[in-house]
């Protein structure tokens, strides 16, 4: 087990809310409303980010599209099936624990930050971009009560990508890094759609020792 379940996935987000919310679900009474919240990147481009939230957390609060909020949470995962496709698919979005309004004028240093520590779950894949960047793709296990864990797609860059082309499966890892998002192109029959990926961008990275593990 990867240390206490509230520590081992937390997500810091500052920026505008893109999207109106939009009912999700009823859990226990409970609401939940689904969002994307609209983050700047260090460079000029954004990214846009699943946000899911209960209504107790924002009661009294003004959700308008362009609202500044700064969201602490989860990244979460869970299967869908694909009507387009017929196939499950890996859904991610932030669950966010705790939402605060922040003024325009507050200046925020890094408005996207991530720390995992999980488990990789599958064979590392490492590739070159047509540019020649180094990334290595992974899929990181983390997690969550009741015997769950979220999958977590990452990919690491440069000497991250050379040093953890070589991990293997089952071992544990810490990393910190932000979400982002991507869009890319899919070909379904003779229509080509844009679709939009998420994932776990690495800064750094550590390995866990064995019998740091043990002791844990």
């Amino acid at each position: 087990m990867a240390g206490n379940f509230l520590e081992n996935n937390t997500v810091t987000l500052v920026g505008k809310v893109f999207t109106p919310l939009e009912f999700s679900h009823e859990l226990y009474g409970e609401k939940f409303f689904n969002f994307i919240l609209e983050v700047p990147r260090l460079s000029e481009t954004k990214d846009y980010l699943p946000i899911t939230i209960s209504n107790r957390l924002f009661e009294g609060m003004n959700l308008e599209v362009g609202t500044r909020v700064k969201i602490e949470g989860q990244l979460r995962s869970y299967n869908r099936k694909s009507p387009e496709e017929g196939k499950n698919k890996l859904i991610l979005t932030v669950f966010a624990r705790d939402i605060s309004v922040v003024p325009e004028e507050e200046v925020v240093k890094n408005p996207n930050e991530i720390f995992l520590d999980g488990f990789i779950c599958k064979k590392p894949v490492y590739r070159t971009t047509p540019l020649g960047r180094e990334i290595t793709d992974l899929l990181i296990a983390v997690n969550r009560p009741y015997n769950k864990s979220d999958y977590i797609p990452v990919i690491a860059w440069g000497r991250n990508a050379r040093f953890s082309e070589k991990l293997e499966v089952g071992d544990r890892i810490r990393l910190w890094g932000r979400v982002q998002s991507r869009e890319y192109q899919k070909k379904l029959g003779d229509e080509v759609v844009t679709k939009v990926a998420y994932e776990v961008s690495i800064t750094r990275m550590e390995v866990v020792e064995k019998e740091l593990q043990k002791t844990e």
